[in-house]
């Protein structure tokens, strides 16, 4: 988290577990984090790994966590969740979101799982997320660097559209280029496989 800092980044998402593609980190670890870091902290909302069809006592999991944020004075939380048919189960973000105000709510990379991209949008919109976070429907952000472009056109800024996964140093400028994004997600790690604040700083130049 310091070297995002010092890095020069906008902010920091915190989670545990990325090799199922995170869950929500433990209160003791967002505890530290928020102690000694100076930039705004989004914190993923997410149970378990695998896919994002929640039950029932996975939604009242996901309240109890979004109340220790709010509690905890976090900037943001990230959530999703899905029908099984890949729509968005807007009954249950409708009532996480409800929980989450004031704080800043992004929804995740479910939308990547998503049968219809542009149908999610605007659910996704109507239900008053402030941003996506994305790789276009694609294994990395690069690959889907067409759709992202797609989507950041038809959202018309009403809401942010942030490509994320697999964006780099060497293909930052093309999908920015390409995708008309004004915000960008990225590990930013360094040849040691943490978060370098070099990388940051190129990332974020």
């Amino acid at each position: 988290m310091k070297e995002a800092a010092l890095g020069g980044a906008g902010r920091v998402e915190l989670c545990e577990n990325l090799e199922v593609g995170g869950v929500t980190p433990s209160e003791s670890l967002l505890r530290e984090v928020l102690s000694c870091n100076s930039i705004p902290v989004n914190v993923l909302v997410r149970p378990r790994g695998g896919d994002f069809v929640f039950s029932s006592e996975e939604e009242r999991e996901m309240i109890e966590d979004i109340r220790m944020c709010k509690r905890l004075g976090v900037n943001g939380v990230v959530i999703g969740a899905l029908k099984s048919d890949g729509s968005v189960d807007t009954e249950m973000i409708r009532r996480l979101i409800k929980v989450a105000r004031p704080m800043s709510v992004t929804f995740h990379r479910a939308f990547d799982r998503c049968s219809d991209p542009f149908t999610a949008l605007e659910e996704i919109i109507e239900l008053g997320c402030d941003r996506i976070l994305t790789s276009g429907q694609q294994e990395s952000s690069y690959d889907g660097r067409n759709l992202l472009a797609e989507l950041v056109e038809k959202a018309g800024g009403r809401i942010v559209v942030m490509p994320g996964g697999g964006v780099r140093t060497y293909n930052i400028n093309e999908l920015a280029a390409v995708t008309k994004a004004s915000e960008f997600h990225s590990t930013a790690h360094g040849t040691d496989g943490k978060t370098s604040h070099n990388v940051v700083a190129e990332l974020v130049g």
